[in-house]
């Protein structure tokens, strides 16, 4: 393996930014100092004028494998995350098979040690049948357990009310959830087929899948969360209604509810659906400009922990197809740090906050072992943003499988110069470097 020294860079870290350097010795950061010596047989790394950060760590990504692999592959998505300076991930079980039992875990986590470039942990899933199988995750090296209130593939729907009682009192470990009432969704779609039949135009899309639908079902998690004392993690709000469910007075390592954004719902709004179409398809929908609004004041004054991806890639004959046949999500890992450091540039929040919330808050909020921050002792996964150097984002320098962005068309202010993971050079200017360098995450339990 080799070893770095970090050269000169503005080192952000804990609410702070400092020039220095930052040594890298068998995986792991070993100083940080105002200036170390070069020792013999280091690489120099110099990144004066560049920001170095702790990857970040995305809570929530669908990589497709096993089963749906013409969509994407752990190793194809994990290629384009590493390019975009996300160095850990969580990845969703409702792949093909779904992730239901703990050989059908496993099985996920045989594929992505052999072929992750970055770190990696997958969520165990939980249906309406699968409760002694759920109750057999192992806290230390498992993130959580995800539970679909809402719309699912496959068989991951937990809609039976005895069920969710049953998974929120039992389960110790953390519960992520999806959130839509799936009745009135339903109900919401009814209503606009009768009116376009077949030809709903995707405008309606945040209509079907309304506010109403995403607080029905977030206020009955919190409700159970609150009853049981239950670990509750609300993935990708939506709306402005929902952000009040949450609190900000206790710190993050205190509370036992909290909840996610994704970039998308920071990003965009229904206004962006005349031009982007399918390709800001999502479920939950991205929804009106004051929830969007409100889901960034809900960042900034911590009632959101978290921001995340979502990361959903679909192909692009999928995507376009009509709306009811196009199906929700697509891909955001390559782009999503520096999408939030154009928002860093418009002033909408501060550098150390995008760190806060992409690397900080979920190594706390998941009890991450040694990662998350730039700290001695730690593993080594960090990433150089060069702030001088612009990224234009076009579908030939797309990694993700799918080979698209819904960022088509934008220039970002900042490229990513560099990605290390566990002290291994992944990324450079441009050139992956694909050799073995992801590991299993391990949690804390208390």
């Amino acid at each position: 393996m080799n070893n770095y020294l970090i050269k000169a860079g503005t080192i952000v870290n804990e609410g702070k930014q400092f020039v220095g350097d930052v040594l890298v010795v068998n995986g792991r950061i070993e100083k940080i100092a105002t200036s170390i010596d070069l020792p013999n047989g280091v690489t120099e790394i110099y990144a004066e004028g560049k920001y170095v950060l702790p990857g970040c760590i995305d809570d929530q990504v669908h990589f497709r494998e096993p089963g749906l692999t013409h969509k994407g592959t752990i190793f194809t998505e994990s290629r384009a995350a590493v390019a975009g300076g996300i160095t850990s991930f969580m990845e969703m079980p409702n792949t093909v098979p779904n992730a239901l039992t703990q050989e059908l875990l496993e099985d996920k986590y045989q594929i992505a040690a052999e072929t992750s470039l970055a770190n990696y942990s997958f969520f165990m899933g939980a249906s309406n049948d699968n409760l002694e199988e759920v109750l057999k995750t192992n806290h230390q090296n498992i993130c959580g357990i995800k539970i679909f209130m809402g719309s699912s593939t496959g068989n991951m729907l937990v809609d039976k009310e005895a069920v969710l009682e049953s998974l929120f009192s039992r389960v110790s470990m953390l519960i992520a959830t999806h959130c839509e009432d799936e009745l009135t969704v339903r109900t919401n779609m009814a209503r606009f087929k009768e009116q376009y039949g077949e030809d709903i135009p995707i405008e309606a899309h945040p209509l079907i899948r309304s506010e109403e639908a995403c607080f029905l079902s977030s206020s009955l998690a919190v409700s159970l969360a609150k009853k049981y004392q239950s670990r509750l993690h609300i993935l990708h709000i939506s709306t402005e209604r929902e952000t009040h469910l949450f609190d900000n007075t206790l710190p993050l390592e205190k509370k036992h509810i909290t909840a996610e954004a994704c970039i998308h719902h920071l990003w965009f709004s229904d206004q962006d659906y005349a031009e982007k179409g399918n390709f800001i398809k999502w479920n939950p929908a991205v929804k009106t400009a004051a929830d969007r609004e409100g889901i960034w004041k809900a960042v900034l004054d911590n009632r959101i922990d978290v921001i995340a991806t979502d990361h959903a890639p679909h192909t692009l004959e999928e995507k376009s197809n009509t709306y009811m046949g196009a199906p929700s999500g697509g891909p955001l890992v390559q782009h999503a740090l520096i999408a939030m450091l154009e928002k860093v540039e418009e002033g909408r929040i501060s550098i150390e906050r995008v760190v806060e919330k992409m690397a900080h808050a979920p190594a706390t909020l998941f009890r991450i072992q040694e990662r998350g921050y730039i700290r001695e002792g730690y593993h080594a996964d960090i990433v150089i943003v060069d702030p001088n150097r612009q990224t234009s984002v076009h579908r030939e320098n797309c990694l993700s499988k799918c080979a698209w962005s819904p960022f088509e068309g934008h220039t970002f202010s900042h490229a990513i110069d560099s990605t290390f993971i566990n002290g291994r050079l992944a990324y450079s200017k441009g050139e992956i470097f694909e050799g073995k360098s992801g590991s299993r995450l391990l949690f804390a339990v208390s």
